[in-house]
């Protein structure tokens, strides 16, 4: 077999027909799948752990097991019981893991969040949460001064060394389940974990997950878009804080039994390490979102042998054909897209059972029917723009969130007729291929056309000299919006009027004229959310304010 050859999906349709998704009363990702590998396959490689500094640990099922059945013990013995909620903030450090799953065999509800979070961020995460307990390492308790006695919480749990009211929790492989301590079994409905939303508009929402709905729909991801198997070595590069986690390392890996690797790298992304570290580690399939990809393209590829990786997938944000195209002529890789949200699994992708084409979304993945919608809740032609929608009637997908908790307005605004609404838009050719166009609230009005920021984006990131670019529209009352881009210069470069004047050039050439950004503003860096997403609204915001002052 190639080591490009599809092991999951090699005919896109009629895996589509035959998928049908397993929907059981009871279900509990610890004991129904990570058990299920220690019995099964106890010795194989489950968690390759290291880091910046060279450490490594390997963790067999069997070992993942015997921890988790420790921290789930752990937890209940200092009075955490299934429907309590805690949140947890760690490194990407095997204790997570641990815990994480802990959590999910005693039915305690999880809240993950990024060390990279203020101690507002963190305030508001329990108050609204209604946290009865925390669970942090202790490079980062002191995100949590001041905050003892906030809400409901009484159980405050460390990884390391830390004062009272901090209780350490030590891994202990010797956990068997019969100390007395009998876990409650978890029905398909029960609630698994409780992730806060981006916030790219606003606070963040509470997107509450089940335990079976999350945990089977990752089947999807993990077997389909991943292509994972047991004999595979996975890299999802995420904080434990992001949902991609949940997809890359954790649900999406280990429903499939393959072993889950992870770089615990603190700090900012270092693309050289990275790619050797994939080359050390012999890693099968990655994922990575697009800034990590478009750092990566950047290097001499060459330089690095990543003949282990047969597989190579993006998510977070759509990524720029240049890119692509990029890694494909170093390693003979198609990057493949895939596309979901913090409330889904994957709903889009460029499967590898599927024809890959340059700058497409990709086809929805088994199990979903996904369209795009006009404001009636009626498909669109094909070729025209609208809002991409998942249809949850008569029968809602398995992989769906359960909703906004606490934000009715938020609901509603959510589902449309039978479906229920992203808030991206999109297009879908006579092929049923989808084509991203940007978040309903970044589709720019200019001069009678709609475009999507990532056109321009796209058209900026093919010139030498740009290595990241955002672009948003501006108020104009002569055209509407006039389109405005922020760039990130590559190594090299320095902004000037006559490299503003090239790249507006450029863009006129690569695409569409109209397309092209009338202001060119030169910046050091995007402003991003802490899951790496380009935070637009703050830009629209300076941009406004800085043409009042004009």
């Amino acid at each position: 077999m190639s080591p490009h050859t599809p092991r999951n999906m090699t005919d896109y349709e009629a895996t589509r027909r035959e998928f049908r998704w397993e929907r059981p009363e009871s279900f509990n990702f610890a004991t129904d799948v990570i058990d299920r590998h220690a019995a099964e396959r106890p010795d194989s490689p489950a968690l390759q752990w290291s880091d910046e500094a060279g450490h490594s640990q390997v963790f067999s099922f069997r070992e993942l097991k015997q921890h988790s059945l420790h921290a789930a013990q752990f937890l209940m013995s200092l009075g955490l019981r299934k429907g309590d909620r805690v949140f947890v903030m760690m490194p990407r450090i095997p204790e997570w893991w641990f815990l994480i799953l802990g959590c999910i065999r005693a039915g305690i509800v999880f809240m993950p969040g990024t060390p990279m979070l203020t101690t507002k961020d963190i305030r508001y995460r329990l108050m609204v949460g209604e946290a009865s307990g925390v669970i942090a390492d202790a490079s980062c308790l002191d995100k949590f001064e001041g905050l003892t006695g906030t809400g409901r919480v009484q159980t405050w749990v460390a990884v390391g060394h830390a004062p009272a009211p901090w209780v350490r929790y030590e891994p202990g492989g010797s956990g068997t389940g019969s100390h007395g301590m009998a876990f409650p079994p978890t029905l398909a409905e029960d609630p698994l974990l409780i992730y806060f939303t981006s916030g790219t508009t606003g606070m963040p929402k509470m997107v509450l997950h089940t335990q079976a709905s999350y945990g089977i729909g990752h089947q999807v991801t993990g077997r389909y878009w991943l292509d994972l198997t047991p004999e595979d070595r996975h890299l999802t590069l995420s904080d434990t804080g992001w949902a991609k986690c949940a997809w890359g390392k954790l649900f999406g890996p280990w429903i499939q039994g393959a072993c889950n690797v992870v770089y615990d790298f603190r700090g900012r992304f270092d693309a050289v390490r990275v790619l050797r570290m994939l080359e050390q580690q012999r890693v099968t399939t990655f994922c990575a979102p697009p800034t990590a990809w478009r750092a990566m393209v950047l290097q001499d590829l060459s330089q690095f042998d990543l003949s282990s990786i047969r597989h190579a997938v993006s998510a977070g944000e759509p990524l720029n054909p240049e890119v692509i195209d990029s890694w494909k002529a170093a390693t003979g890789l198609h990057i493949r897209e895939g596309y979901g949200q913090t409330e889904t699994v994957l709903l889009v992708g460029m499967f590898p059972g599927v024809e890959p084409r340059v700058g497409s979304m990709g086809k929805p993945s088994p199990g979903f029917e996904v369209a795009v919608i006009d404001g009636e809740g009626n498909p669109v032609p094909v070729g025209q723009e609208g809002d991409i929608a998942v249809r949850v009637k008569p029968e809602r997908p398995v992989g769906l969130f359960q909703g906004y908790l606490g934000d009715d307005s938020a609901n509603l605004a959510s589902f449309r007729g039978d479906w229920y609404v992203t808030g991206d838009r999109a297009m879908q050719d006579a092929d049923g291929y989808l084509w991203f166009v940007g978040r309903r609230d970044d589709v720019i009005k200019t001069s009678g056309y709609r475009v999507g920021p990532f056109e321009v984006e796209s058209a900026l990131l093919e010139h030498a000299a740009v290595a990241e670019s955002a672009v948003v529209g501006v108020p104009d009352e002569r055209i509407g919006q006039r389109i405005k881009a922020f760039v990130v210069l590559a190594p090299g470069y320095t902004g000037s009027q006559a490299l503003a004047e090239e790249l507006q050039e450029h863009v006129k050439k690569t695409t569409a004229p109209y397309k092209y950004p009338r202001e060119l503003e030169f910046v050091t860096e995007l402003p991003k959310t802490v899951s790496g997403k380009i935070r637009r609204t703050e830009l629209r915001a300076y941009a406004l304010e800085k043409a009042k002052k004009d």
